[in-house]
């Protein structure tokens, strides 16, 4: 019996040690994710909004590690990128394919096999999954898009409203669990993940009139006519001229007797939000928006000129909002500098999909083009990723959840469809890291009319297809990087043309995407081709 007891305690204190040994061994991950953060509106991306200087401590974050500068995602919409993140499979694998879809929490994610490699895991911010989160020992999340000012948070405690404003109140909540809520003993993962920049543009109060005088430059594409472009691009709903709404997401007044809404794909949230404003905070937003308004009004805009308008009150609205998550990535790296955490822990800045900033006249997302499919990855690994290095591979979010893992120590599941950039982080050169990225959008129709559509993209050139309607296009990046001139009937493309329509076919098998990938008949697609919108 005295041997069996000296053998108990012998195995009790060995697995101690050794949980102890694997935590010593184990960095902590501080993981902090914005919504609709376009790359080019992050200084360190070296971006047409550079001399803004948007993104101080963003920078500082990419000055002490490494910046991903061909980082994409596999499906530019909230949700689905989110599901990506946390399986590791394609949308067409996860379940999650569209915004209208609930992610099945009982499936495989990584923060699940987090815990069992000792880790404490933390969700707190936008979800967005439509069920609750698992996997995480504490979470307190948005429930669906969430409110910009005193949001709803939900828990497993149930749901509150919390006054305030959402990004502070996210950080604030991040900060609580890191000084108080976790176990010390352990290595965590810390999902910090804000609303902001998400439309509709609500800033801080405290930025309500920051860059107003500040000349903020436009895109060269701003009144791009997408001539060159298949059909899709031309059947949208998400122009600055014709959908971004004046009343609804700009917080301007109705102008020449028009109805805000009329409007198509409109978006009424920030309205609602207004309302539940405390009258300080009205106060502080009329004050700040009222006189520009009135002064709209005495200038009797049309044309061009109104879309000016509308771009640069839509641009400085998304810029003060992305401030405020500026603010919040210096407050937690202080944090981990004061808490002397700052050595062990891993930091990455990213964002579920890039975003249109009046590039091509428009705003969201959604497309395989550029402005929307690239994500920023910004990571900070003290000793590992050398400080303000560039990283040009391609990676994309199907790749996060097996670099997580690999960081822990822990087995990566077969069943995954990405890979570890834990050697690219490490400044390793790898032979055989992929050559083309795969991506596939099923959302239509629905908000913003983007046509589904799927693709290839390598370091050079991206293939298109928006298969309903039987049109391709093709690009190629290195002499047009704006995607303005669609080469796909060019001859002297016909060859690499045929490589990438091998390769798209490839990636289809590979990634066991069974889709319908079908052209749709004559009348379908004339049903989505009214005459009077061109």
């Amino acid at each position: 019996m005295k041997n069996c007891f000296l053998l108990l305690a012998a195995f009790v204190s060995f697995h101690a040690h050794s949980m102890m040994a694997m935590a010593a061994n184990q960095p902590n991950i501080v993981f902090i994710f914005t919504d609709d953060h376009a790359p080019h509106a992050i200084g360190a991306y070296e971006g047409w909004l550079k001399e803004i200087n948007p993104t101080p401590n963003i920078d500082k974050l990419a000055s002490q590690g490494m910046l991903f500068q061909n980082s994409f995602c596999t499906n530019s919409i909230c949700g689905p990128s989110r599901a990506v993140i946390q399986t590791g499979k394609h949308s067409h694998i996860n379940g999650f394919m569209t915004n209208k879809d609930k992610f099945d929490g009982d499936q495989q994610t990584f923060p699940k096999i987090l815990q069992k490699a000792n880790y404490q895991t933390a969700m707190i911010g936008k979800w967005h999954l439509g069920t609750d989160p698992q996997g995480f020992d504490f979470w307190k999340v948005l429930p669906g898009q969430g409110a910009y000012y005193n949001p709803v948070f939900k828990s497993a405690q149930g749901r509150e409203v919390i006054e305030g404003y959402c990004t502070d109140l996210v950080t604030d909540m991040a900060l609580e669990w890191l000084k108080k809520g976790r176990d010390q003993s352990k290595p965590f993962m810390l999902m910090c993940q804000h609303k902001a920049p998400h439309r509709t543009w609500m800033p801080p109060i405290r930025y309500l009139t920051l860059y107003d005088d500040v000349e903020i430059p436009e895109p060269a594409t701003l009144f791009d006519n997408w001539e060159d472009n298949a059909s899709p691009a031309r059947y949208q709903e998400m122009e600055i001229d014709g959908h971004l709404n004046l009343v609804f997401d700009c917080f301007g007044p109705p102008l020449h007797g028009w109805d805000p809404e009329s409007g198509k794909s409109v978006d009424r949230s920030g309205a609602r939000n207004l309302e539940k404003f405390t009258p300080d905070q009205l106060k502080a937003w009329n004050a700040a928006f009222e006189p520009k308004n009135n002064e709209l009004k005495k200038l009797n805009l049309k044309g061009k000129d109104l879309v000016r308008w509308k771009y640069h009150r839509y641009i400085r609205n998304y810029l003060r909002c992305v401030r405020g998550v500026d603010d919040s990535v210096g407050q937690l790296m202080a944090y981990l500098d004061e808490a002397g955490l700052a050595d062990n822990t891993i930091v990455i800045y990213s964002s579920d999909q890039g975003f249109y900033l009046g590039d091509h006249g428009w705003y969201d997302k959604r497309w395989m083009y550029e402005e929307s499919m690239k994500m920023p990855f910004i990571c900070k690994w003290p000793g590992v990723t050398q400080p303000g290095s560039i990283n040009k591979d391609l990676i994309q979010n199907i790749d996060y959840a097996e670099t997580f893992l690999e960081i822990a120590g822990a087995e990566i599941p077969d069943d995954m469809q990405g890979r570890s950039i834990v050697p690219l982080l490490k400044g390793e050169t790898l032979k055989d890291w992929r050559k083309s990225i795969y991506y596939h959008y099923y959302e239509y129709p629905s908000v913003h009319m983007v046509a589904k559509h799927n693709g290839v993209r390598t370091d050079r050139y991206k293939l298109i297809h928006f298969y309903q309607f039987g049109e391709w296009e093709f690009y190629d990046l290195e002499k047009d990087p704006d995607e303005l001139q669609n080469e796909y009937s060019n001859p002297q493309y016909a060859k690499e043309i045929a490589q990438l329509k091998e390769e798209l076919a490839r990636l289809e098998k590979q990634t066991n995407d069974q889709t319908d990938r079908s052209e749709m008949p004559d009348d379908w697609k004339q049903k989505f081709r009214p005459a009077s919108n061109r």
